[in-house]
């Protein structure tokens, strides 16, 4: 019995792993990119995410939420950090200038986030971010994931068609891990996103050798602070970032709601608390090294739901090792040549699951011609905006299109407003 449990660990922790790495790799080498950074900076980067990842979950599972929840770098932060890269010429900036006012935004809102903290500013937060707004935010996290992971398992060629072998295997791929999470008996369901990482990576690598790529990487552990631009005071920057950092708490209240409630636990006040100090700590330390701010992954809810596994220990062990991998360069390395089309694959159907925690949500809630307004409104408008181009609003004030072509910002956004200027126990008596 015991060999049996030492077993399910060990595979637990390294699909846990892999999970937490696919989700990571990415974000740092992206950002490099857009600030135009050095090979030895961008490779620096990478492994301080590494590390830094690594040590929060482990610290977010013992003393923040103690959920077995993935912490990581905020998707939401990820998209506003590369748009103002990107328009650093039209703002009339270099990008030096802009990765400061991005550092000091960021630094300010974890100060905010600190006091909130420390003062209980939870029931004001509450209040913010109601059920519904939740609900809204869920649907919209859900579809703005499957966007970016179905695009990313799909290899486009450089004439911006797919290409067919590389697309067809990721399709294969997603087959395979349905079949074992629906069908398998419970230790092929529970393990069927590891099995499929490694039965997709085995297979391209013997079809397509020449397509394995390595990130770059430094050789040594030489760290420069704030490689994106020292801490300024452009101050549209710095609003920008903290209106989206402030935003960013919604993955927090709700990664630690659908957390709690998969793990069948009432949430607290003190694990919100707890987890936005964590949270806050771990954010200030990574921007010190151009890191993107980090947040619980309310998409971690959909990895959990597709391996039920729920014990802590696989989760903290699968962060220890990350962290190993940025300490040891060769480690990360060999990690680092798993295809991005296979990662994004297995992701793809893990957050599926995502969709059926915002479903469940909704808690029963039943709609007439009036109130369905209160979800289908934002959260419409959020994906609609979700599938216009960023192009579509450079007509607009620059300062503002990063919002406004964010469709998950837009929809929380509208959410929020109709909860808090409509009264819809008025409209809930009506007939359709």
């Amino acid at each position: 019995m015991n060999k049996q449990f030492r077993s399910v660990t060990f595979f637990s922790s390294i699909q846990w792993l892999f999970f937490i790495f696919a989700n990571t790799v990415v974000v740092p080498i992206s950002v490099a990119s857009v600030f135009e950074l050095s090979p030895d900076t961008v490779g620096s980067m990478l492994r301080a995410s590494l590390i830094i990842t690594g040590a929060a979950c482990m610290l977010q599972g013992w003393l923040g939420h103690r959920l077995p929840i993935m912490e990581g770098h905020s998707g939401l932060l990820w998209g506003v950090i590369l748009n103002l890269g990107m328009s650093a010429s039209a703002l009339g900036m270099s990008l030096q200038e802009i990765g400061g006012g991005i550092a000091t935004g960021i630094l300010l809102a974890c100060g905010v986030t600190l006091l909130f903290a420390i003062f209980n500013g939870i029931p004001i937060l509450q209040s913010i971010f109601s059920p519904m707004v939740m609900t809204v935010y869920l649907f919209l996290l859900t579809f703005q994931l499957i966007f970016i992971f179905f695009k990313g398992m799909l290899e486009v060629a450089d004439n911006g068609t797919i290409d067919i072998a590389i697309s067809l295997l990721s399709v294969a791929i997603v087959v395979l891990v349905s079949v074992l999470k629906i069908k398998g008996n419970k230790a092929l369901s529970n393990f069927s996103i590891l099995i499929g990482l490694l039965v997709g990576w085995l297979v391209y690598a013997l079809l397509f050798p020449n397509e394995i790529k390595q990130p770059p990487q430094s050789g040594g552990f030489s760290f420069s602070l704030f490689p994106l631009g020292k801490p300024n005071l452009q101050f549209g920057i710095i609003g920008v970032t903290f209106f989206a950092c402030v935003m960013n708490l919604t993955n927090t209240m709700a990664s630690i709601k659908a957390g709690a409630a998969i793990t069948q636990e009432n949430p607290t006040a003190k694990q919100y608390r707890s987890s936005m100090a964590v949270t806050s700590v771990f954010t200030a330390i990574g921007t010190g090294f151009g890191l993107v701010p980090y947040t619980p992954f309310t998409s971690s809810i959909g990895f959990l739901q597709s391996t039920r596994i729920f014990e802590r220990k696989p989760f903290f062990i699968g962060g220890g090792l990350l962290t190993l991998m940025g300490l040891v360069p060769v480690l990360g390395s060999f990690l680092s040549t798993m295809p991005v089309t296979i990662g994004n694959a297995v992701l793809f159907v893990a957050y599926l699951q995502l969709f059926g925690t915002a479903y469940s949500s909704i808690n029963g809630s039943t709609f007439n011609s009036n109130t369905i307004f209160r979800l289908a409104a934002p959260l419409l408008v959020g994906i609609s905006l979700m599938n216009c181009p960023a192009s579509m609003f450079t007509s607009l004030p620059m300062f503002i299109q990063p919002f406004i072509s964010n469709g998950l910002i837009m929809g929380v956004l509208l959410s929020i407003v109709l909860e808090k200027f409509v009264n819809w126990q008025e409209y809930e008596l009506e007939r359709n």
